[in-house]
C-alpha cells in the first residue's frame, strides 16, 4: 500500500484498521468489538479444519444502484473431519444461500461471520466445493486505499470508473472467503465478472473470454490467476478501458505485459508506463525473477493512488514522477522515478510473492517495498543517490509503536513499518559489509519462500543464516521497540572508546566511525570498546562522526 505522510498522532498504514466497522450502522454490544477482532484475525476451530485449493467468483457489478450480486464456489480440502465452517462477509452485503453437492446448507450471521454447517462431518482428506451466493450494496470506500470498500466514481468524460480495495478490512467486505492471509487458494482463481456492456472489468491474472448478453446488455469478463493469491491482493476494476500490449525479456523468459487505461489516456501511459521494464529489471536484479510469469504482469489505472494487486497493479499516480508529483525525500531523488510504479511493483516480490501469515507482521510486506525504492535508485542512477534518498525518508519516521503489531486480532503495527523499516534493512546491509551476500539473502528468500505465507520468525531466521551473522537483536531493536540505538563516544586517555545505549539487552553491531576524518569500523556492545585509531592520539579536538548509512544517533560522552 502507497504510505502517506500525516500528522503524527494518525499514521496512514493504520487508517484502514481504524476505520473497519463491526457492525453495520449500530454500536457493537459490550465485548463484540473483540469478538469480531479475533474471529477475523485468528484461525478458529472453524477456519482450521479446511484448506482453500481454488476460488471461483462469479459477480455482477450494478452501478445503477451501487450494488454486486453474485457466488462463489470455494474448493477446499479437509485437513480434519469438521462439520462447521467459518465464512466470512461484511455487511451491509449478505449470504443468500449456501450449497453443497446440490444440497442447501444451513447457515447463520455472526457480525462479520457466517457459520455453515454441513448435515454431517465430513471425513479428513477429501475435496469438496460449496456455492456461497451473496448479493446486496457494499461498503463505499471513502478514501481508498486506506478506507476499504467499493468506489462508484466518473472519469473525466462521465463514465462509470469503479474500483475495489480492501487491505486491512479484509477482501469479505465485498466477496465472500477464508479472509485469512494464512490461507491462500493454492490453485489460484477464476473472476467472473458481469458488467453494463460499454464498460470493460479488468482483474488479476489473465483474460480467458469475454461474452455479450445482449438480450441484458451486459458482457462477462473472465479472468484466471494460476497461482496462489492473498485475499486483499484480488480486486476488480471497471471502466473504459482499452490495453496497451508489451513485452520484457526477463529471468524468467518473456513476461507479458498489459497497461489497462482509459481510452483517453494512451498517450500519457505510452509515455510513462516505460517505467514497468526498468522497476522489472531493477527487482529481478535484486530479489530474483518476478514471481508471476504464468499470470502476467498488468498495471492498471484507478480511480485512487495505486495498490499492490497481485498481477494487477494499480495505479491513480497522475502519469508523472514521485509520489503525486512530490519526493518524499526531500532529496530530489524522489523525483527520478514513479513512486507508485515502483514501490506497487516491489510488492509482487514482497506481500504477493511472500505474503504475511497474520496481519501484525504486514512489515515484511511494506519494510521490503519501502527498501526496494532505494535498491531501484542505486541499479539505475547510484549508490549515493540511492542512500541520499532512504536516508532522506528518516525525517518521516514518528517511533510511536512498534511495527510489529498484535497477533490474532488482524492488526498491523505502527506505520513506521515503512521508512523505518527500509532504513533497517539499510542499516543492516552495511553492518554486514557483504554487498554479494546481501544480494544474494534478498534472492534467496524469494526462492526460498516463494509462493508462501510467511511469520516474522521465520523471515529473521533465514537472514540471519543466509548472511551468517545473528540480526536477532538488530530486529527486537528495531521491529518491537521504539527507541533509536545511541553510539557513545568518549576520548579518553589518547584512545577513543564507544558503546551503545538505549538498545535491548544484548544488542551488538558493527558500526562505522570517522575519526577525524578517517572511517574505523568497530564491533560495539553496551560497553565501551576501543575504536581502532591507527596509532593516531584522540584528545581535545577530535572529531567523531557516525556513517550516515547506520540509524542511530550519536552522542558525546
Amino acid at each position: 500500500m502507497p504510505r502517506v505522510p500525516l500528522r503524527r498522532s494518525c499514521p496512514a498504514a493504520v487508517l484502514a484498521l481504524l476505520a473497519v466497522p463491526l457492525q453495520s450502522q449500530q454500536e457493537p454490544e459490550p465485548g463484540a468489538a473483540a469478538r469480531q477482532d479475533q474471529l477475523r484475525g485468528s484461525i478458529s476451530p472453524e477456519r482450521a479444519w479446511w484448506d482453500v485449493q481454488h476460488y471461483a467468483l462469479a459477480l455482477e457489478v450494478l452501478p445503477a444502484t451501487r450494488s454486486l450480486r453474485g457466488s462463489n464456489t470455494i474448493t477446499f480440502k479437509t485437513l480434519t473431519a469438521g462439520s462447521r465452517m467459518q465464512i466470512d462477509l461484511q455487511p451491509p452485503l449478505a449470504i443468500t444461500a449456501v450449497e453443497h453437492q446440490d444440497r442447501a446448507l444451513a447457515f447463520e450471521r455472526e457480525g462479520n461471520v457466517w457459520w455453515v454447517s454441513f448435515p454431517d462431518r465430513l471425513p479428513a482428506g477429501a475435496e469438496h466445493s460449496i456455492v456461497v451466493r451473496y448479493e446486496g450494496k457494499p461498503r463505499v470506500s471513502t478514501r481508498p486505499p486506506w478506507s476499504g470498500g467499493l468506489s462508484w466514481q466518473k472519469d473525466e468524460h462521465g463514465l462509470d470508473f469503479i474500483a475495489t480495495t480492501c487491505q486491512g478490512i479484509g477482501a469479505s467486505i465485498w466477496w465472500p472467503n477464508k479472509d485469512h492471509g494464512a490461507d491462500e487458494p493454492d490453485r489460484g482463481m477464476d473472476l467472473h465478472v458481469t458488467v453494463p456492456a460499454a464498460l470493460t472489468a479488468v482483474a488479476n491474472g489473465r483474460l480467458i473470454a469475454t461474452t455479450a448478453d445482449d438480450a441484458r446488455q451486459t458482457r462477462t469478463f473472465h479472468w484466471r490467476v494460476v497461482n496462489p493469491i492473498n485475499n486483499y491482493g484480488v480486486n476488480v476494476n471497471i471502466g473504459n478501458y482499452v490495453s496497451i500490449d508489451g513485452k520484457y525479456e526477463g529471468e524468467g523468459g518473456t513476461l507479458d505485459l498489459q497497461y489497462w487505461v482509459l481510452a483517453h489516456q494512451v498517450e500519457q501511459a505510452e509515455r510513462q508506463f516505460v517505467e514497468v521494464p526498468r522497476t522489472l529489471a531493477a527487482f529481478e536484479h535484486w530479489f530474483g525473477r518476478y514471481p508471476f510469469y504464468e499470470d502476467g504482469y498488468k498495471l492498471v489505472v484507478v480511480p485512487y493512488l495505486g495498490m499492490e494487486h497481485q498481477s494487477s497493479v494499480t495505479y491513480g499516480n497522475g502519469f508523472r514522477n514521485g509520489y503525486l508529483g512530490r519526493d518524499l525525500s526531500r532529496t530530489g531523488v524522489g523525483l527520478k522515478f514513479d513512486f507508485i510504479i515502483v514501490h506497487e511493483s516491489a510488492h509482487e516480490w514482497w506481500g504477493n510473492n511472500i505474503s504475511m501469515r497474520d496481519a501484525a507482521d504486514m512489515w515484511i510486506h511494506e519494510s521490503f517495498a519501502n527498501y526496494a525504492e532505494n535498491l531501484f535508485v542505486e541499479y539505475h542512477f547510484s549508490a549515493e543517490e540511492a542512500q541520499d534518498y532512504v536516508i532522506g525518508c528518516r525525517a518521516l519516521i514518528q517511533n510511536d509503536e512498534p511495527i510489529i503489531g498484535t497477533y490474532g486480532v488482524n492488526k498491523s503495527g505502527s506505520g513506521d513499518m515503512y521508512y523505518k523499516g527500509g532504513n533497517m534493512l539499510h542499516t543492516m546491509r552495511h553492518m554486514l559489509d557483504d554487498d554479494r551476500r546481501w544480494r544474494a539473502m534478498l534472492r534467496g528468500l524469494n526462492r526460498e519462500f516463494r509462493h508462501r505465507t510467511v511469520g516474522t520468525a521465520e523471515v529473521e531466521a533465514y537472514i540471519s543464516r543466509a548472511c551468517g551473522r545473528d540480526f536477532g537483536k538488530v530486529f527486537d531493536q528495531y521491529l518491537r521497540g521504539t527507541k533509536v540505538p545511541v553510539v557513545c563516544w568518549r576520548a579518553i586517555d589518547g584512545k577513543v572508546e564507544a558503546w551503545f545505549e538505549d538498545v535491548v539487552d544484548g544488542f551488538r553491531a558493527p558500526v562505522v566511525l570517522r575519526l577525524d576524518g578517517v572511517p574505523r569500523r568497530v564491533e560495539l556492545g553496551q560497553q565501551p570498546a576501543l575504536v581502532p585509531s591507527a596509532g593516531a592520539v584522540a584528545g581535545v579536538g577530535t572529531t567523531v562522526e557516525l556513517d550516515r548509512n547506520f540509524w542511530m544517533q550519536l552522542q558525546a560522552r
